[in-house]
């Protein structure tokens, strides 16, 4: 065989360089649509990556747009767009040459763009996993590996105050608690963050320049080299490199790096060769222990709240401790909710409640949440230690270590688990008390007669047997039958429960405890044992829902059909006669108003968690919920808070009620003094936008622990008496200082204090659609999406 010319060996490696480095170019006006059968876009003839949408577990209707490994058969996704998750089915991704990457819902709404600065020519995406916006001459505009979600792949770099974010869950893909950055002087380290307001904790629980004894010299750089290789670039050119120091080759395996839903930052691999593969396999993982490593004064720790770490295999596995259980059944890292009432309602002086709950103590050895101390008793017994805290309504667990006990409130803080503390917790557990039956020995007599008559039946003939069995069933089928058609009660599709009006007059102990009155009734405080939680409110509605029973019965169906954790949940309701009741969860913690309003206001990271929650409840009833509900009449005494201080929104839906015999053009204002929104007056239609100017004014009171209008004439020279224009005032001169009245917390954290600001004049517009809708604003409030700067809101005072 002749030999090949030396010539063509410059082509041959040509081709193979260009292979390699092969990009698929993606025009200008190409587009992807959210369906079950769409072709994703692939990085290559090798495929390696794919870049389109994938339908999320469980629901066919919603989808994320997302990067994935496309070869291997889970798809994990290595980048997402969280912005806009979830996206619904038929959304369309389209390149644009002004706008570049555009992602609209099936009715057009933009719901992401890529906002590239310079005229797109064209798109690219490699076989790294990279994809890039490119102008003519080929430069980058915009390129997915700058903005990194959860995961750096190799080749893949982090610059300065570039930051992985985790889910919020495995399979919720909103932003999670747990950050990772370069920070300028501090390198590449690790901390939890307040979800709404993005501020940083105290406490970092990993950074590598304290996992070196050599490692001093600043970070300007973290590389995921081509080798699979993570390190630390400092500022004199040296790497401190943070991989195991033997890894599998890369030339055989896949590699990424995730920020896990659990804190935990890991390198995994995973064989090209799928024949026997286990799948993605940890190379290395940061930190070592995160349950002991988060140690810092505010957040919940590694786990939720109430919550007690463990570490398994270098990963935190979270329980919620006996007669707890978790608040979000889907994410098990989240907080866990207590199965009894509050422990101090209805206490006084630190005393135990009375009534159907008694309280135990539950033994747990080698755990602490030592952030939740109130109080310390030392020398202190372990029976003494247990005592104190048994008596004491404000304790939750008591701890004995050492002769010294520490009682602890609820919510618990960094709970965990070490085997080498020593220490016993008694925690304390609420339980319905035993109540005994009416008649118990009558019905087992009964029971035990059934038998014996059965059992003569049986010994006799057959014949007999046919005519008693007959004469005994009959009964019973004709009863059934007569209950299937004509049933006493409607069931109600959403499973509420039907009451009696005798039932909630009892449960109410006459009406007796009075809650509070709002504009569509009088709430009531009662008892009702068969419930899970026995305790519950109940609203007794005006006169004015007594003709209507068909649309009673109807709108209470949709209001039982929602279900959201800022919603206050509707468990019944009673439409007898002239009486139309509702009964709802009882909420421990009262209004906001009153939280937000008395002598000690809330703190900033309380009030903040509290508006991102009511932002969240609107955005479910106006887009996330079976049938769009429109509030109508949002203000702080129409929110409530549960036990863990969670706002949930309550009397929603009830305004259709009020003004069913109405068209949506709705002449008769409904709303209160103050957060009514301008259109009401103007007699124009009304859509979800009034709860939107509400929810303004709400979270500039949330903000400035203000009400909306001062008529106690207790306010400063400067101080404008209309809230919505005094904030617009300290906005346009800077001085937020003076709205907040120089609380420390928020001035710390500027950044968030800022938005929510320019959020809440967003929504108080008097234009309506300069109004954002409540999901954006939802986005803007958590840092999801840039505020730009407000326009004046020319607020409706003259009017109100």
């Amino acid at each position: 065989m002749a030999p090949f010319p030396s010539s063509i060996f410059p082509l041959l490696l040509l081709l193979v360089f260009t292979h390699l480095s092969w990009a698929q170019n993606i025009p200008v006006g190409t587009s992807l649509t959210a369906t079950s059968n769409s072709d994703p876009w692939r990085s290559s003839p090798a495929g390696e990556f794919a870049l389109g949408f994938q339908q999320l577990q469980g629901n066919d209707n919603l989808y994320i747009l997302s990067i994935w490994f496309d070869k291997i058969p889970d798809k994990t996704i290595v980048w997402f767009e969280r912005t806009s998750y979830p996206v619904p089915r038929g959304s369309t991704l389209r390149l644009d040459a002004v706008s570049g990457f555009i992602l609209q819902d099936p009715q057009g709404r933009l719901l992401y763009n890529t906002s590239a600065t310079g005229i797109v020519d064209h798109a690219t995406f490699n076989d790294t996993g990279n994809l890039a916006l490119r102008r003519n001459d080929s430069s980058i505009l915009w390129e997915s590996f700058r903005h990194p979600s959860d995961t750096i792949l190799p080749t893949q770099t982090i610059e300065l105050n570039d930051t992985l974010v985790s889910r919020k869950s495995e399979a919720n893909f909103s932003m999670g608690r747990f950050y990772a950055a370069l920070k300028s002087g501090r390198d590449f380290a690790f901390n939890t963050k307040s979800v709404p307001s993005n501020s940083d904790y105290d406490d970092e629980y990993y950074s590598s320049i304290n996992s070196s004894p050599n490692a001093s010299e600043p970070g300007i750089r973290v590389v995921f080299s081509s080798q699979a290789l993570i390190s630390v670039v400092k500022r004199n050119g040296q790497e401190q490199v943070i991989s195991p120091s033997s890894i599998s080759p890369s030339s055989d395996n896949y590699y990424r790096a995730t920020l896990d839903w659990d804190g935990v930052f890991a390198q995994y691999y995973h064989p090209k060769s799928f024949g026997n593969s286990p799948g993605w396999q940890v190379a290395g993982s940061w930190p070592d222990n995160i349950c002991m490593n988060i140690n810092g004064d505010t957040g919940s720790g590694a786990c939720g709240y109430n919550s007690v770490c463990n570490i398994e295999n270098r990963r935190p596995v979270c329980t919620c401790p006996a007669g707890f259980s978790l608040a979000d059944g889907l994410d098990r890292n989240n907080d866990c909710k207590p199965d009894f009432p509050h422990i101090c309602a209805g206490g006084e002086s630190g005393s135990l409640p009375q009534g159907n709950i008694e309280y135990a103590l539950e033994i747990i050895n080698d755990t602490d949440w030592p952030k939740s101390d109130y109080q310390l008793i030392s020398p202190c017994s372990e029976e003494q230690c247990r005592t104190s805290c048994l008596n004491d309504c404000f304790c939750g667990v008591s701890i004995h270590r050492a002769n010294s006990c520490w009682k602890k409130k609820l919510p618990l803080s960094n709970g965990r688990f070490d085997p080498g503390l020593g220490s016993k917790a008694f925690l304390k557990v609420g339980k319905m008390k035993d109540t005994p039956s009416l008649n118990p020995r009558p019905r087992r007599d009964h029971q035990q007669t059934v038998v014996v008559v059965i059992s003569v039946l049986l010994g006799s003939s057959a014949f007999i047997n046919f005519l008693f069995i007959t004469a005994i069933c009959l009964p019973l089928f004709l009863v059934k039958n007569k209950k299937t058609l004509n049933p006493v009660r409607d069931p109600s599709p959403s499973n509420l429960r039907c009451f009696s009006y005798k039932e909630l007059e009892l449960a109410t102990d006459g009406f007796k405890e009075e809650l509070g009155r709002g504009s569509f009734g009088i709430v009531y405080k009662g008892e009702i044992p068969i419930l899970s939680q026995s305790i519950v409110a109940v609203k007794k509605l005006d006169r004015m829902f007594q003709d209507s029973e068909k649309e009673f019965k109807t709108e209470v169906n949709v209001i039982g059909r929602t279900h959201h954790k800022n919603l206050v949940s509707l468990v019944g309701f009673c439409e007898e006669g002239p009486h139309r009741l509702l009964v709802y969860e009882y909420m421990s913690n009262g209004t906001l108003a009153g939280f937000l309003f008395g002598h000690l206001p809330p703190s900033w990271s309380q009030r903040a968690q509290i508006a991102v929650g009511i932002a969240k409840g609107l955005a479910y009833l106006h887009e996330e919920c079976s049938t769009q509900i429109i509030h109508c009449d949002i203000k702080p005494h129409n929110i409530l808070l549960d036990e863990c201080n969670i706002a949930r929104i309550s009397d929603f839906g009830l305004a259709k009620l009020l003004t069913m015999d109405q068209s949506k053009t709705l002449t008769g204002i409904r709303g209160t003094k103050g957060y009514v929104a301008p259109e009401w007056f103007r007699n124009t239609q009304v859509s979800v936008k009034v709860d939107v100017y509400s929810f303004g004014v709400v979270l500039l009171e949330i903000i400035s622990c203000r009400k909306v209008i001062r008529d106690d004439l207790e306010f400063g020279d400067s101080e404008n008496p209309i809230l919505t224009d005094w904030a617009w005032d300290c906005f346009v001169d800077r001085r937020l200082d003076v709205l907040v009245k120089n609380d420390d917390e928020a001035l710390r954290d500027g950044g968030a204090l800022e938005r929510f600001v320019m959020v809440g004049l967003w929504c108080i517009q008097e234009d309506v659609s300069l109004r954002p809708t409540m999901k954006k604003a939802c986005q803007m409030l958590e840092g999801d999406v840039e505020v730009p700067e407000p326009t004046n809101p020319s607020a409706f005072t003259s009017v109100v």
